[in-house]
């Protein structure tokens, strides 16, 4: 293989059946993992040949990648480990890859099943696909490859279907975006750019020189970035609504009549709050790939 490899592992408490069952069962696997949309088995008539299937892989506006594959080894062996090997390939003018081939690892442990994956490809187009694989591809099939790992260990630990899982991480994504763009259009717009006056004298009335609205503006930005940045940081919602109930009382406090404007803090800081609030509750419910591990532990080998 001319590629490097992906590596992706992660401990799953519980028992190894029901490991087995999520991963090699394709009505399921394909619930669960980013890769892909459908996977479909052939019919096999002879039970010693491998078993070959086909999948998809919807990539958006209408357009789906193809390819097929074939199970060229399950084995178990005497510790109650075992190894399921494939073998895939796409002739799909779409697709980058063209052919490849990778395995599954169940390992039990006292604390549960570790459950790892490595894969390697080929790549077409030549140069270009080499250059796309290595800065783009490759890092988002590693990440899509541990993020559903997480996916389906919070199905198998907790009964959280993926498409359950799906409608938090986007709805933590909404939110994410939302309060982003609040905190870095309120920072640019009225203070960077205009020097709105209402922002210039609920400055002064605070007892804050005038001069320092550019300042506020630029870190009302910076936390706009730091929400997209700090992706995972869930008190970064408990941050932002802390800031919003100061922010507020201090308007009551030392601006009061803004508090009756048609477009006043009361309903913006009350909507941040509670956007903060979805994002505190979905993201402990989130799948993430930061959950697994990207590295092969040094002493062992591929399958």
């Amino acid at each position: 293989m001319r590629q490097p490899g992906i590596y992706v592992e992660i401990l799953i408490h519980a028992p190894m059946e029901r490991v087995w069952q999520l991963t090699q069962e394709p009505d399921v696997h394909q619930r669960w993992d980013l890769r892909f949309s459908r996977i479909q088995y052939l019919p096999r008539p002879n039970p010693d040949e491998p078993q070959r299937f086909l999948y998809e892989t919807r990539i958006g506006f209408g357009l789906a990648i193809r390819g097929t594959g074939e199970s060229i080894a399950t084995r178990t062996l005497a510790d109650g480990s075992a190894t399921s090997s494939l073998r895939f390939d796409s002739d799909d003018v779409l697709s980058l890859i063209r052919e490849g081939a990778g395995y599954w690892r169940y390992i039990p442990t006292a604390a549960g099943v570790r459950f790892l994956t490595w894969y390697d490809y080929r790549t077409r187009f030549g140069f270009v696909g080499t250059l796309a694989n290595r800065l783009l591809v490759q890092p988002l099939m590693g990440w899509a490859t541990a993020w559903s790992f997480d996916c389906m260990r919070r199905w198998a630990e907790e009964a959280i279907p993926p498409e359950v899982s799906i409608r938090f991480a986007l709805l933590h994504a909404l939110c994410r975006v939302g309060l982003a763009f609040v905190w870095m259009w309120h920072g640019l717009v009225p203070k960077l750019m205009f020097h709105d006056s209402d922002e210039l004298r609920m400055l002064q009335q605070s007892g804050v020189s005038m001069h320092w609205l550019p300042w506020v503006g630029g870190a009302e930005i910076l936390l706009g970035l730091l929400t997209l940045l700090l992706w995972r940081w869930r008190g970064m919602f408990a941050l932002q609504s802390a800031l919003m109930v100061v922010a507020l009382v201090s308007v009551a406090m030392r601006s009061p009549e803004y508090l009756t404007h048609a477009f006043n803090p009361v309903t913006l800081n009350s909507c941040v709050v509670l956007l903060a609030a979805l994002g505190w509750l979905s993201a402990k419910y989130v799948p993430s790939a930061a959950r697994c591990l990207r590295k092969q532990p040094l002493g062992e080998e591929n399958a």
